[in-house]
C-alpha cells in the first residue's frame, strides 16, 4: 500500500505532537528528592506559618499579575508585605519579586516615618487661664524692677500659684528690650584719657579709729591724681581736695562719683 503525502503528513504531526507531551511532562514533573525534603520541612511547620507563606506568596503573583514589566509595588503592598514578613520567621525564603534587603530598607523607613511623627511637638495650649497672664504681663509692666520671684509673691497673696519658670516666659514679651547704642565699656574705652574718677577708702588707725581717705585717679593708666586724708569729711573739704587735684586749670572732662553722704 503506497503512503500519501496526506497520511505522512497526519504521521509526522501524531510523533511532534507526542514528543511535545513527553517534554513538556518531563520538564513539569518534579524531582523526587525535592519533593521528599519539601514535604518533609512542610510537616515540621505549623499551620500558621504555611498560611502566612501562602499569603506572601499570593500577594506577590498579584503584583506580578498587574504588569507585564517590571513590577511596581504601591504603598500598599509595601505595607502588606512587611506585616507579613513580621509574622513569618522564613519570610527570607519566600520572597521571589524583591530582596530581602529592600524590604528591610522599607522596614527601617516606615520605622523613621513612624517616630518622627509621634514625636512632632502638639501645638502649644497654655496651661494658665488668659486673666492670670493679662495679671503677670500687667504686673511686669507696671513694675520694671520687679523680678520673677517679686511677681510670684504677689500672685501668692491672691491665691495664685504659678511657677517662676511659667513667669519667666510671659515677662519677655511684655517687658520689650532696651533700644540699643552706646555702652558703657565702649564709652569708657573711647574716653579713658578724659575720665578721673575719685572716692573715699575708709581705713582705720591703731586706735581703731576711723579715717578716709580720698583719691582721685586717672582712668586710662590708674594713675593716682591726688589723695587727701580726713576723719570728718564735708563737703567744702571734698571741694577743697578737688580744687588742689586740678591745679593750673588742669582737669579731666568726666569725673566718676557715687552719691556717697559724705
Amino acid at each position: 500500500m503506497i503512503a500519501t503525502p496526506l497520511s505522512r503528513l497526519r504521521h509526522l504531526t501524531r510523533r511532534f505532537l507526542a514528543a511535545a507531551r513527553a517534554r513538556v511532562a518531563q520538564w513539569t514533573r518534579p524531582a523526587s528528592i525535592a519533593v521528599a525534603v519539601g514535604a518533609a520541612a512542610d510537616a515540621s511547620r505549623s499551620r500558621t506559618d504555611l498560611l502566612l507563606e501562602n499569603a506572601l506568596l499570593r500577594h506577590q503573583l498579584v503584583v506580578l499579575s498587574r504588569t507585564t514589566t517590571r513590577p511596581r509595588l504601591t504603598a500598599a503592598d509595601r505595607g502588606l508585605l512587611i506585616l507579613l514578613a513580621s509574622r513569618l520567621r522564613t519570610w527570607a525564603g519566600a520572597l521571589v519579586i524583591v530582596r530581602p534587603e529592600t524590604v528591610l530598607r522599607w522596614h527601617r523607613q516606615g520605622f523613621r516615618l513612624f517616630w518622627r511623627r509621634k514625636s512632632r511637638a502638639a501645638a502649644h495650649t497654655p496651661r494658665l487661664s488668659r486673666e492670670t497672664i493679662d495679671r503677670i504681663r500687667q504686673l511686669a509692666r507696671e513694675n520694671r524692677l520687679w523680678g520673677a520671684d517679686r511677681i510670684r509673691g504677689e500672685l501668692l497673696k491672691l491665691d495664685v500659684r504659678v511657677s517662676k519658670r511659667t513667669i519667666q516666659t510671659y515677662l519677655r514679651p511684655a517687658r520689650p528690650r532696651r533700644p540699643t547704642g552706646q555702652t558703657w565699656s565702649a564709652f569708657a574705652r573711647t574716653h579713658a584719657r578724659a575720665i578721673w574718677a575719685c572716692d573715699f577708702l575708709p581705713i582705720t588707725d591703731l586706735r581703731f579709729r576711723s579715717l578716709y581717705a580720698f583719691f582721685v585717679i586717672a582712668l586710662d593708666s590708674r594713675r593716682v591724681v591726688h589723695v587727701g586724708v580726713t576723719r570728718h569729711p564735708t563737703d567744702a573739704w571734698v571741694a577743697q581736695q578737688l580744687r588742689e587735684a586740678t591745679p593750673f586749670g588742669v582737669a579731666p572732662r568726666f569725673l566718676l562719683r557715687d552719691n556717697d553722704g559724705k
